[in-house]
């Protein structure tokens, strides 16, 4: 009997320590269910929550988020209408992923190409967009880069419109967020983003939507999911509050759709529980001119660099500010010129903090700029 008891207490002690250290497994390999992710305010662009944003990675069929985004500025800028008709070039024809079947000469409409791409991520759509844009898919590709670069993208490189695989492609969940931010200005991609499954080209192709937040979650105002064997499950997903402030959460790399959904539907949610957006409260007219020695100049007016709203925890109801700037500046000076910092508080905690730069350039003083103002102060006594 005592035999018997011991064999079942070394089973159960074994069972335990197995769990246990399942426990300690299964706590370790969390992050390892995704490559990357992140929460961002998009008005702000306040980043609230991540890991490994800024890490390198290809991401598939999101890659047409930034080409939507050249669409969306051709529309503002009346290049074209949801309702003008394009006709497709040669160029369609053995179109490779996902299609809608779109054979050249064919005249379709915008709208039917928006909703051929976003609901549908059909890349015959996105050559007929790319080529009334740019004329040329890789003049458009171009544009792409270039815009990725005036956003400040710096770990982003394109090399198609569609996400085809290519080992020199590659974007961050940053970088993606920051995209999907400047997105949400664009009420003309709105509906688009919302629709779950429509029909194009006079119902012969049905759409539907890889992102199934579209359908589920009520907050959704966009954006992609995706998923390829080299990129895994990625999603940028964009959520609006009822005070109207938008959150923005992008999950890349994921081992599976449900865990790609449920990471930014969580995020998203954590956004809107946990912050709340207020002004920063401090008055530029509060910052002194500071003395320039060795100037044309003897002081520059200074300012902070963003000075408008910031993304706090909703537990913060006041901030105070510290402003740190040197007693003196010595010409040359740029416009622009970084010379301190603001930081705002609540109580002890650093909440945020921002730049202060110089209003103006002031050059050097110099010897002719010098004899002048002698010859100026002479005269006029």
């Amino acid at each position: 009997m005592n035999n018997i008891l011991k064999k079942i207490t070394a089973v159960f002690m074994a069972l335990l320590i197995s769990s246990l250290f399942m426990s300690a497994d299964v706590a370790e390999d969390v992050q390892e269910k995704y490559s990357a992710h992140i929460l961002i305010e998009a008005r702000t662009g306040a980043v609230l929550d991540e890991y490994n944003a800024d890490l390198q990675l290809n991401v598939g069929y999101m890659t047409k988020l930034m080409a939507l985004l050249l669409v969306a500025e051709d529309i503002e800028k009346g290049k074209y209408t949801t309702g003008t008709v394009m006709t497709a070039s040669q160029a369609v024809a053995g179109t490779d992923g996902a299609v809608v079947w779109i054979e050249p000469s064919e005249n379709i409409t915008v709208d039917e190409l928006l909703k051929a791409v976003i609901i549908g991520n059909a890349n015959d759509a996105m050559t007929v967009l790319a080529e009334y844009s740019e004329q040329s898919v890789e003049s458009f590709v171009m544009r792409m880069n270039s815009e990725a670069f005036d956003l400040g993208l710096r770990d982003t490189a394109f090399y198609s419109p569609y996400g085809y695989y290519d080992e020199r492609e590659h974007t961050t969940a940053h970088d993606l967020a920051i995209i999907c931010a400047k997105l949400s200005d664009y009420d003309v991609l709105e509906p688009y983003f919302r629709t779950w499954r429509d029909f194009v080209r006079e119902k012969k192709a049905e759409l539907v939507n890889e992102n199934t937040l579209s359908r589920t979650y009520e907050p959704h105002i966009g954006f992609k999911a995706s998923h390829s064997e080299k990129s895994g499950y990625c999603i940028a997903e964009g959520g609006r509050n009822s005070e109207g402030n938008v959150y923005i959460s992008v999950v890349l790399g994921a081992v599976n759709e449900d865990v790609s959904m449920k990471k930014a539907k969580e995020l998203i949610n954590r956004g809107f529980n946990g912050f709340h957006i207020t002004a920063t409260m401090f008055p530029n007219e509060m910052l002194m001119p500071v003395k320039v020695k060795n100037g044309v100049e003897s002081a520059v007016e200074i300012q902070l660099r963003n000075q408008s709203n910031l993304v706090v925890p909703k537990n913060i109801t006041e901030l105070n500010t510290v402003v740190v700037i040197p007693d003196f500046l010595t010409a040359p000076i740029e416009k622009g010129q970084v010379i301190g910092s603001a930081g705002f508080y609540s109580g002890d905690s650093l909440v945020c903090e921002t730049d202060i730069i110089v209003k103006d350039n002031v050059e050097a003083l110099s010897f002719g700029f010098s004899f002048k103002k002698i010859l100026f102060n002479i005269f006029k006594k």
